[in-house]
């Protein structure tokens, strides 16, 4: 079995994957997400492309939209920030793209004027204000080792029901050819089958409408070595156990979304813990902080640090935009 259809049956399964049956967030769940961490972080997103939305106009439609948006918990906050926004939320209707039932629901508490698609690709034709926060780095992916000018998939077996790695025969492939200059024999490559046609998608509509996606995730400019891991109770695992109980994730090759970004413009590639900062985060940690005393101050000078710090959330998370090459790119990032 190729690994990225090992990863699809692990984590969307219908009875039995991953995100299909359970909610995996929080100090009770695998893992946690920025908007759960503080709501300054969904606040200051949502300032972004609400004045993305200004710059361009203030179209008197448009689409707000949210990929695998968790609990709901950033598009909550970001409605908050921008209710002050003269126009923004009259102009706006609410899009979720989630397959969990179980997420759904709980995203329907938080947001409950949202509507539902499956897919990138059924979101309406209209300006798209887009925000994909670890969207990408859920969806599975293949690896490949290199050998000689060849490469060997990496795959999943079951010899007598117990599940091991394995590998595929050497073979060259072209979607890999413009890695062979930076790459030796041993090393390993991912790809994410689906990364392609979601960023088509979006950067399209983008192009042809007007809007902008911020895209936050872990990863780099290039994908580079074996970044597959399994998160359960919020620590590693390992891939091949517990299949379906687990979280499985890879770091985001962000040079693969700039590829597919045309015929729309795409940001530098920036630092979480920077978006941030130009966006105002220390300012407005100091506001809420005149409110609060003990545990509660504790909690809120933790939560800016985990998000902005470069040993915590602030390097190891990047952020990228794409918006009309007519446009200039959304507040916190550069052309």
């Amino acid at each position: 079995m190729r690994l990225a259809d090992y990863m699809a049956d692990c984590l969307m399964h219908p009875d039995h994957g991953y995100y299909a049956t359970r909610d995996p967030l929080g100090a009770a769940g695998d893992f946690i997400t920025a908007p759960e961490i503080s709501q300054m972080f969904g606040e200051l997103i949502g300032l972004s492309i609400a004045q993305s939305w200004v710059d361009q106009g203030a179209p008197k439609t448009c689409v707000l939209a949210e990929l695998g948006p968790g609990r709901g918990t950033l598009m909550a906050d970001a409605l908050r920030a921008t209710r002050a926004v003269p126009g923004f939320h009259d102009a706006l209707s609410i899009h979720f793209v989630e397959t969990s039932p179980v997420l759904r629901a709980a995203q329907a508490e938080a947001v409950p004027q949202a509507q539902w698609h499956d897919h990138v690709d059924a979101l309406p034709d209209a300006p798209l204000f887009l925000i994909a926060n670890e969207f990408f780095d859920a969806l599975p992916i293949r690896q490949f080792i290199r050998d000689g000018d060849a490469w060997r998939a990496r795959m999943v077996a079951a010899p007598e029901g117990q599940l091991q790695w394995g590998l595929s025969a050497p073979a060259p492939l072209a979607l890999l050819a413009h890695r062979l200059p930076d790459t030796k024999d041993g090393d390993v490559v991912e790809i994410c089958p689906g990364l392609p046609a979601a960023v088509t998608v979006i950067a399209s509509r983008i192009a042809q409408h007007g809007g902008a996606a911020l895209i936050i995730d872990y990863g780099d400019w290039q994908s580079q070595g074996d970044t597959l891991q399994a998160l359960s109770g919020h620590e590693r695992t390992d891939p091949l156990a517990a299949t379906g109980q687990a979280d499985l994730t890879a770091l985001v090759d962000f040079a693969e979304i700039a590829r597919h970004a045309a015929p729309a413009a795409f940001s530098r590639l920036t630092t979480q813990g920077v978006v941030l900062d130009r966006l105002g985060i220390t300012q407005r940690a100091q506001t809420l902080a005149k409110g609060l005393t003990g545990d509660a101050l504790e909690h809120h000078i933790k939560a800016h640090r985990r998000l902005t710090h470069p040993a915590e959330m602030g390097d190891l998370f990047k952020v990228m935009s794409i918006y009309p090459e007519t446009a200039s790119a959304p507040p916190g990032l550069a052309p």
